[in-house]
């Protein structure tokens, strides 16, 4: 029931190149390609992104023109469609303006030729791959290389169609990550050296600003939250969680009214605080005197996160803003993103229980998310509701982002496997994690790589993806393959 609270969009550019010689040579070949253009138009704006036609670019004059208007357009992602043969000064000044990512579109309208019927004209009509090494050629000599070719058929190639859908998908991960606004609240947990980001580097590699906010901005939210808005927010977190009786873990209890009670006035607060402050995610960690109203908010903030990290404001604890922004991409995606670090192993069943205490993901759980009362937190000060929940069973992706020595931002990826059975019942997010060729290699190779204990977790199989969002922003991106 958790609806997003901002839609996923993004703003994409399509141009279109031929050669202008042909149009006088060939009656009606430059309307045929325009209606071929109209068509590849219609195909990207199904994927749910707002789209700048800028039309046939046929001339290196309309290409400066054409360079100055996408500047202005602020766009995403661009794609260069391939409609016949054309000179590279219909692209260089194009290619050499680029800030969005550039896509080189070859999609031929006729499978194969008629060859029976064969004309010139119907060959410059599907021309499309012609001058596509011209350009990527010139673009690597401009030291801006494209940075993906699409090539196939205008229709009916669902390979081809599930390409541009993937770009149109990085282009609402860029589009948000632009502006973005990534509060950092309180500090990291003690001594956990892995966690500890420069707001600056985080700015720079992502376009985001790092709102620095005070636990007293959340507890001023917290002192202007009435009774009818907590009984409207108890009434949505009785519909999107289930309240079993405690298992076998002493730590846990059945949720109690009081927990219910102080979840529902903290998660008003957290949403309030959000809104003031124009959020689009968060990272926190503050501990606070024990008894003091610092404590009893800063460590209530679960089931409120849970709930705001399932409508697209993740949320996530220990200061980690690096997690953070990887939970926000995988968000855009649409494929989740729970934060997340490695549990125990299962060496008889060769798999690792992948979780974390506090709040998850709640739109990628399998079944109702779980609520319990726990009657301490591990490792941390407080107690109060906490959320037991498992991942959809089927293909995962992790996405770890961490720096290097040289303080440069490093994504390190993998994918594995989501499968059903029985997690510890101790009010916190775990699923069992199946990784290839076997999970202790996996695993062995994943810390190999350098990254922090944290990373989010998403559904299905979105390596390739996530590792063309690295290339873009200039980040260095890893798949692990043992």
């Amino acid at each position: 029931m958790i609806t997003r609270r901002r839609e996923r969009t993004g703003r994409v550019g399509v141009f279109g190149v031929g050669h202008a010689t042909y149009w006088p040579q060939f009656e009606g070949l430059l309307e045929r390609l325009m209606a071929h253009h109209a068509t590849f138009l219609d195909a990207v704006r199904a994927n749910g992104v707002d789209v700048v036609d800028f039309g046939m670019v046929d001339s290196s004059p309309k290409a400066y023109a054409a360079a100055d208007a996408m500047a202005a357009a602020n766009l995403d992602v661009v794609f260069c469609n391939m409609l016949t043969y054309a000179t590279s000064s219909t692209f260089a000044p194009i290619i050499r303006a680029a800030t969005a990512p550039l896509v080189l579109i070859a999609l031929q309208p006729m499978r194969a030729l008629d060859y029976s019927q064969a004309k010139t004209a119907m060959q410059l009509e599907n021309d499309s791959i012609c001058s596509v090494p011209e350009f990527t050629g010139v673009a690597i000599r401009m030291g801006r290389p494209v940075d993906d070719v699409v090539i196939g058929t205008l229709t009916g190639d669902e390979d081809a169609r599930a390409h541009v859908a993937q770009w149109c998908e990085i282009a609402k991960v860029l589009h948000d990550l632009k502006g973005a606004r990534i509060g950092l609240m309180g500090h990291v947990l003690e001594a956990m050296y892995d966690m500890h980001a420069d707001p600056t580097a985080i700015s720079a590699a992502f376009g985001c600003h790092v709102p620095l906010l005070e636990v007293d901005d959340l507890l001023r939210c917290y002192e202007t939250v009435d009774d009818g808005e907590v009984a409207a927010k108890k009434q949505t977190i009785l519909d999107e969680f289930d309240m079993p009786d405690p298992k076998s873990d002493p730590v846990t209890r059945r949720l109690t009214p009081e927990d219910l009670e102080q979840a529902a006035r903290t998660a008003v607060a957290l949403d309030r605080l959000v809104d003031d402050y124009d959020l689009t995610g968060m990272a926190y960690y503050y501990e606070g005197r024990q008894g003091s109203e610092h404590r009893t908010v800063a460590t209530t903030l679960i089931v409120g996160n849970s709930l705001l990290t399932g409508a697209g404001i993740p949320i996530c604890g220990e200061a980690d803003i690096k997690t953070c922004v990887a939970m926000l991409i995988m968000d855009r995606l649409d494929i989740g993103g729970s934060f997340a670090e490695f549990h125990p192993f299962d060496f008889n069943e060769d798999f690792i229980l992948v979780g974390h205490d506090g709040p998850a993901h709640i739109r990628i759980a399998d079944g109702k998310p779980v609520l319990r009362s726990l009657i301490k937190y591990h490792g941390k000060p407080g107690s109060g509701a906490s959320v037991e929940f498992k991942l959809k069973e089927g293909p995962i992706t992790m996405l770890g982002i961490s720096s290097t020595g040289e303080g440069r931002i490093k994504f390190v990826i993998g994918e594995g496997e989501s499968r059903k059975g029985p997690i510890p019942p101790t009010g916190n997010t775990n699923t069992r994690g199946f990784f290839a060729p076997n999970t202790k290699d996996f695993v062995r190779a994943w810390v190999m790589e350098g990254p922090t204990h944290h990373y989010a977790l998403g559904i299905g199989h979105h390596a390739a993806e996530l590792k063309k969002i690295g290339d873009v922003l200039g980040v260095e991106a890893v798949i692990v393959k043992p």
